[in-house]
């Protein structure tokens, strides 16, 4: 996939709410410190010129961000979960948000959950991935900030324990940084057999 567009939508801060249009969508999630927005960023071809947000503090995607894609569809930035700073309450209306979007959305392809490679997948990765797959969204796993691993962390294999420990298969797993770019085609062209399947 060449991207070629990258245009900022809009956003939906409520459950229920429409997008802004019927294109097919793709949809980003993760823990707040995940590095999200970096690696949408780096996909995209934003590396240096942003258009997901990215800040020191995690959290603050606080909305679904719809970026219309070479004009033929979206990808939606999900808020964060995990060590957002927000009161519990804001935290539980996210949640809300995100779930209903995920198992509403008559648009969605897909789904790209990211795990920071240096931990293994927490209480709540196990969680949103089962759920992932009791909505039969096909679901795609970034190890990001593989840049960041030593050597013999990475020489030993961290995309079969990822699997295991999350319960997908050692294809649904892709090594990423949002740095090096490491991993970026072989999303992008994910993202591009998601879009040709259609429905």
């Amino acid at each position: 996939m060449v991207i070629r567009s990258v245009e900022f939508a809009g956003s939906v801060v409520q459950p229920g709410r429409e997008p802004p249009s019927k294109l097919p969508q793709i949809a980003f999630a993760g823990r707040s410190n995940v590095g999200k927005s970096s690696l949408i960023n780096r996909l995209l071809g934003r590396p240096r010129r942003k258009v997901a947000r990215v800040s020191a503090s995690p959290g603050k995607t606080q909305a679904l961000n719809f970026y219309e894609v070479n004009g033929s569809f979206y990808l939606v930035d999900l808020p964060g979960s995990g060590y957002a700073r927000a009161p519990r309450a804001v935290r539980d209306a996210w949640s809300v948000l995100v779930r209903r979007f995920l198992s509403d959305s008559r648009e969605l392809r897909g789904v790209v959950y990211l795990v920071d490679s240096r931990h293994p997948p927490t209480a709540g990765d196990r969680e949103f991935v089962g759920y992932l797959a009791a909505t039969g969204a096909p679901t795609l796993i970034a190890l990001t900030k593989v840049d960041k691993l030593r050597a013999r962390v990475r020489e030993a294999g961290i995309v079969a324990p990822a699997a295991l420990d999350l319960g997908v298969s050692e294809e649904q797993v892709v090594e990423s940084s949002a740095r090096t770019g490491e991993g970026a085609d072989e999303l992008l062209a994910a993202l591009e057999a998601l879009l040709e399947e259609g429905p």
